[in-house]
């Protein structure tokens, strides 16, 4: 099985524990914080990253912000209230599966 399949079903909580954390990032800063943090193991695509970000934002849990940077508009992410609330429901939920993987595979005493 290949390891992006694995991570696709953390993409959302991943990134939404990294805007709590951080406040507010753009798209780019996003992939290249998750590939600094899991040292290159896990790299998000933009293929992966926009959809999830346009879908957040249309369920309400993000705002944007665009920002001109040098000759550029930037958008700029940032989590609602809503989006806060979900990000600590996302962690729970993601917590209890990651339970339930450690029990199925742990060794089994005889």
């Amino acid at each position: 099985m290949k390891k992006s399949t694995l991570y696709k079903g953390f993409l959302e909580p991943i990134v939404m524990k990294l805007l709590k954390e951080q406040g507010r990032m753009y798209g780019y800063q996003i992939t290249q914080e998750v590939k600094l943090l899991t040292k290159g193991e896990l790299q998000i695509t933009e293929g992966a990253l926009y959809p999830l970000l346009h879908r957040l934002e249309e369920e309400g849990m993000l705002d944007t912000e665009l920002k001109e940077v040098g000759n550029r508009i930037r958008k700029y992410y940032s989590l609602t209230a809503k989006g806060r609330k979900g990000t600590v429901q996302a962690m729970e939920e993601l917590q209890q599966f990651m339970g339930s993987l450690q029990w199925m595979f742990q060794p089994k005493i005889s």
